[in-house]
C-alpha cells in the first residue's frame, strides 16, 4: 500500500472514530478543517508547487 493510502485509510479510521465519540458536525468540521488549515499555511510558492503536482498525477 502507497503512502497516501495508508494516509487516506487512517483520516478514515480518525473520521469513523470521532464520529461516533461526538456529534456529526464536531468530526466534519475536524475532518475538513484541518487539511484546510494545513492548506493555508503553505506559502504561495508551496500552494503552487502542489497544485501542479496534483495536475500532473490527475493526467496520468
Amino acid at each position: 500500500m502507497t503512502n497516501r493510502g495508508k494516509i487516506a485509510v487512517g483520516g478514515v479510521a480518525v473520521g469513523l472514530l470521532l464520529w461516533w465519540l461526538t456529534s456529526f458536525w464536531i468530526a466534519v468540521l475536524v475532518i475538513v478543517g484541518v487539511p484546510a488549515v494545513a492548506y493555508l499555511t503553505l506559502d504561495p510558492s508551496q500552494r503552487r508547487r502542489l497544485r501542479r503536482v496534483g495536475r500532473k498525477e490527475l493526467g496520468r
